[in-house]
């Protein structure tokens, strides 16, 4: 019975130990805040527009990208860039009725290298126009 004892405390260590090894940990923070716009109608088009709305210390805005997926069948993402500060905005043709998905992202530079990650993940935004 003696020997069953420590089998059984060793188990169950090796147990926790494995439970635990799924536990995500939040990553940093993106050192720039980005804005994406909910899909809206334009004249003829559907638009969505990513913005920079702030950076921390010593980072700067990168390139921002704004994508609009019209859910439809056949249909594709169209994604459109903007660099440093510059505006990204997307633009599709606009079909009464149809449901749009705009996402995006925005990235940082750290003390004027290219991009540093993470970037900030923007969206879904979905609306019915």
């Amino acid at each position: 019975m003696r020997r069953l004892v420590p089998v059984v405390s060793m188990a169950l260590v090796a147990l926790s130990g494995a439970a635990g090894a799924g536990v995500a940990h939040a990553g940093p923070e993106a050192p720039c805040t980005y804005t994406l716009s909910p899909p809206e109608v334009n004249g003829t088009v559907v638009t969505s527009t990513a913005v920079i709305a702030g950076c921390g210390a010593a980072a700067g805005p990168y390139s921002g990208v704004a994508c609009i997926q019209p859910l439809e069948p056949n249909s594709v993402i169209t994604c459109a860039q903007g660099r440093g500060a510059d505006p990204a905005v997307v633009s599709v043709p606009f079909h009464p009725g149809v449901t749009y998905v705009a996402t995006g992202r925005g990235c940082a530079a750290w003390a004027l290298q290219p991009a540093s990650p993470p970037c900030q993940i923007l969206g879904p935004l979905t609306a019915t126009l």
